[in-house]
Formats: structure tokens, C-alpha cells, sequence
């Protein structure tokens, strides 16, 4: 806890939201910042942010919490800007790989073939999972040191991986309790709602559990009814915002306080073991990205729908093939 700033009584609001499943009750939208804003600034005891952390972890967060949240942590990030005259694509990646291959990269590197910058924000490493930061690496292209990096790597190829304590050392800690408590926190929300640039920016967000769609959607479209280019939402990839090479899945644009559908559920894919990366591990997946890359592999279906439906979003071309 920080020695410069006074401790923060956290109790009366672990005392609202740590009832359990069903007595918790939500915390307002400026009781959600005041708590987070003093997490982050380190006023928060030992005991206090455990507790307040599996309490959310047990109950969930609600929109008007989250909105909070996101308030606060929007304080205390480092802004970039924008590559002059483009709008990037924000791809929070936090997830990594398990099973399937993480092709986090390969969405960045088409879509920054089509002009459009991408900036990957991250974890470097997570143990048991292939990260997107490692499968880059596998392709050569190291993670920037800082923001100002990250603004040059965006205005020189198109594409950068920037680590979260480049934007956000508090934010970056707290994800660092998950070794700690053994689960995810608030912050693995959080971080995969930020805004990180001064100026208009596509995200695309994911969510993993079906009932955070309706919490997300409340979120953009009523709480913080984000400008165009406005946000992508989708059902994750093992948790990362790409799409499943075999599945095409739902995507809903959300911007101006209100939404549509990009991407409509699709079926699922007859995609051949051969045409897949050999494993998830990132060698092999980077090999094959640069098959698809140098056109020796077709792009799967399902990220060429997710590539032309961003492209559409960000050029502002409704008639973009591909997309409804």
C-alpha cells in the first residue's frame, strides 16, 4: 500500500458486494470509481483488495460497476496517438492459447495490409498458454519498450505489441495478483475495454462467458455510448479477440448508442487438419501465418469475414463483401 497517499476504508463497500451470489448487491457507477481509483493508487490494504477482488469475482461485475471501473483505469493510463490520418484497431489480448493456435497475429498483420494500423495491448508471457507477444516474436516483431515506441512502430509497419505497464503499471499489477488469488480478477475485464489512444479507435472486444454480452452491450451502448468508430463485439477465441478459424461467430458494432450486426452467426467451417497451424506452439504458428501471408494457405473463411467486416467499419464502406 502507498506510504504518500491515505490509506482508503474499503470495508463498506466489501460489505455491499461480498454478500455472496445473491445478497451482493451492485455498487453505483461513482462508489465502482472511488474504489478502483483508490486500488490503483495503492490505497487499498493487503486484506482489503483480496477480499474486494474474489467478492467480484464471485458476483460479476455489473454495467454501471464496470463503467466505473473503466473511468478509473482511463485515469491512469499513458494515451497514445493516432497515426495521422488512419484509425487504428485496439486488439487487447490477455488470453493466449490453450488448445487452438493464437492467430491474434495474423488479424493484425492482414488487416494492417489493408492500411489500417493495429495496436496489440498485452501480457508478454502466460504460463501454460501461447501468448500473442510470443507469436509475434516468432515473426520478428519484438514488443515496444514504450508508448513513444509503440507510436513509431504504428506509423512505420502498421503493427505494435505493447506490454500493459507501458499504459497502465497499476492496472499491469493487478493482473499480477492472478498468481496470487489462482483466479482472474476485475482487471482482466478492465483491460480489454480501455480506449488507449487520444483520438477515434476501433476496439474489439471480446467476451468468454455468454452472460457478459448483455453486461458489455449495456456498457457501450448505454453508459459510455462511444463515437464511431465505436467498439466490435464478439464471443472470444480462448478468450482472445480474433475469430475461430472454424466457426463464424456473431459480431455487433456498437457505436452512437446503438448497435448492428456486422458479422452474422455463420456455420461451422469443414476445415482440413492440413490447412491449420501443425500445433498451437508459436514457431509453428508463426510458420504458418507466413504461409497464409505469402498466399500459399487461404485465409480461413471466418477471419476474412472478420478482416472485410473491421475494414467496412473503419472506411466506412457499407457495401464492404463479406459483411451484412
Amino acid at each position: 500500500m502507498s506510504t504518500s497517499l491515505p490509506p482508503f476504508d474499503c470495508a463498506p463497500f466489501i460489505k455491499e458486494v461480498g454478500r455472496g451470489a445473491r445478497g451482493a448487491r451492485g455498487l453505483s457507477r461513482e462508489d465502482a470509481f472511488r474504489v478502483y481509483e483508490a486500488i490503483l493508487a495503492g490505497r487499498v490494504s493487503a486484506v482489503e483488495l483480496g477480499a474486494i477482488l474474489m467478492a467480484y469475482r464471485i458476483k460479476g461485475e455489473t454495467a454501471e460497476e464496470l463503467a466505473g471501473m473503466c473511468d478509473a483505469a482511463h485515469a491512469s493510463i499513458t494515451r497514445l496517438r493516432a497515426p495521422e490520418r488512419r484509425t487504428p484497431v485496439v486488439i487487447a489480448s490477455y488470453n493466449g492459447a490453450r488448445k487452438q493456435a493464437n492467430l491474434v497475429a495474423l488479424l493484425a498483420l492482414l488487416l494492417s495490409r489493408n492500411g489500417i494500423p493495429v495496436l496489440i495491448h498485452g501480457v508478454l508471457r502466460d504460463p501454460g498458454r501461447v501468448t500473442t507477444a510470443e507469436v509475434l516474436g516468432a515473426l520478428r516483431i519484438a514488443p515496444a519498450q514504450d508508448v513513444a515506441m509503440a507510436q513509431s512502430q504504428l506509423a512505420d509497419r502498421g503493427v505494435a505489441f505493447l506490454e500493459t505497464a507501458a499504459l497502465s503499471p497499476a492496472l499491469a499489477a493487478q493482473l499480477a495478483l492472478r498468481s496470487v488469488l489462482g483466479v482472474r480478477n476485475s482487471a482482466h475485464t478492465v483491460v480489454k475495454l480501455l480506449q488507449p489512444f487520444d483520438g477515434p479507435a476501433l476496439r474489439l472486444v471480446n467476451y468468454t462467458h455468454p452472460p457478459y454480452r448483455d453486461t458489455l452491450i449495456e456498457y457501450f451502448r448505454d453508459l459510455d455510448p462511444v463515437a464511431s468508430p465505436g467498439v466490435l463485439l464478439a464471443r472470444g477465441t480462448e478468450g482472445e479477440a480474433v475469430a475461430d478459424a472454424t466457426l463464424a461467430r456473431e459480431t455487433l458494432w456498437i457505436h452512437d448508442g446503438g448497435s448492428e450486426t456486422v458479422i452474422e452467426k455463420g456455420m461451422r467451417q469443414t476445415t482440413g487438419i492440413e490447412t491449420l497451424p501443425a500445433s498451437r506452439e508459436a514457431a509453428d504458428t508463426a510458420a504458418w501465418i507466413n504461409q497464409v501471408l505469402a498466399g500459399t494457405i487461404a485465409v480461413p473463411a471466418p477471419i476474412a469475414a472478420q478482416v472485410a467486416g473491421i475494414t467496412r467499419v473503419v472506411r466506412g464502406d457499407r457495401d464492404a463483401p463479406g459483411t451484412t
